[in-house]
């Protein structure tokens, strides 16, 4: 049976090398039904846009405008996924390049693999660019091993029985519409939302090792800090998924790993900066999830979706 397949891409700001993506998502082995490209601030995907030609030349790219006030992570993938008729959906970032032209074949064949299986995502490589410390965590949480996660792992595994990214995840349409679907409003961490509900309602959540993306970011400390103060938010909001399910542990583990990495390859003057971007981190998570006990103007300081509290 051929799966019809569409895929939703929200932009903000896109460079050049969306039309790159653009060809790649257009050249896959398995057919891409439909493009629904949900762009904010228009003046910027208008820009972007002058010169070219690509609207005409692939006719299945839609696209819709919102503004930044209006973005939400959970809610502008929601409403995307209304123009969506297709069986699977593949939610991308614009940063996130395929790396071959059997990325959504991959992911459908393991997304199919079974009637329970409610999300797929791809294996995340570094770019050329990226750092030591980044592009180790890569390679900690993206292993070579494809792996089915269900209920039944999260005494193994804890929080990453969870863990699903929407840089390149496919879904299951039927389980999406069962499970109601993506939380209308979410300051960040929609995907792992999305999975702990599917998870605990009896679904699972497979990594597809053999679907691959390149996606990397060099962060500062203060950007760690206010991702992690959203993901924090996230999680204390959803206490449903994730209370009595330690995050801290699972970071531990990293910064350990990433440590004794740096030491083998003889990178030891990164170390002082591993601990240091690792406290960061840590002090915004702890921060996000007391967020109701800080002040408005600290809260919306600390956050990196400052929208997201208009």
């Amino acid at each position: 049976m051929q799966y019809s397949v569409d895929i939703i891409l929200p932009t903000y700001k896109p460079t050049r090398e969306l039309f790159d993506m653009i060809e790649l998502l257009e050249s896959q082995t398995y057919p891409v039904h439909k493009i629904i490209i949900m762009n904010t601030e228009e003046k910027y995907f208008q820009r972007l846009l002058t010169g070219t030609k690509i609207l005409k030349r692939y006719q299945n790219i839609e696209v819709h405008h919102l503004s930044a006030r209006e973005f939400d992570h959970g809610g502008t993938r929601r409403k995307a996924i209304k123009y969506s008729k297709a069986d699977i959906f593949v939610c991308m970032t614009h940063d996130a390049m395929p790396a071959d032209t059997s990325l959504i074949q991959e992911l459908v064949q393991v997304l199919m693999n079974g009637n329970d299986i409610a999300a797929a995502y791809a294996k995340q490589l570094a770019r050329p660019d990226c750092r030591e410390i980044e592009r180790f965590t890569r390679t900690f949480n993206y292993p070579d091993e494809s792996c089915i996660k269900s209920a039944e792992d999260i005494r193994r595994l804890g929080i990453k029985t969870f863990f699903c990214s929407n840089v390149c995840a496919a879904y299951n349409r039927k389980i999406y519409d069962e499970m109601g679907g993506f939380e209308k409003r979410a300051i960040f961490n929609e995907d792992m939302i999305y999975a702990g509900h599917a998870v605990k309602a009896g679904k699972k959540i497979a990594y597809a090792a053999e679907a691959k993306v390149i996606h990397s970011h060099n962060f500062t400390c203060m950007q760690q800090f206010r991702r992690n103060f959203d993901l924090g938010v996230s999680q204390s909001d959803h206490p449903e998924v994730f209370e009595g399910i330690s995050s801290e542990s699972e970071g531990s583990k990293l910064v350990t790993a990433t440590a004794r990495h740096l030491w083998n390859i003889k990178s030891k003057r990164l170390i002082p900066y591993l601990f240091a971007s690792s406290a960061f981190k840590l002090a915004g998570y702890r921060l996000g999830k007391a967020y109701r006990h800080l002040p408005e103007k600290m809260v919306r300081w600390c956050s990196s979706n400052r929208n997201y509290w208009h």
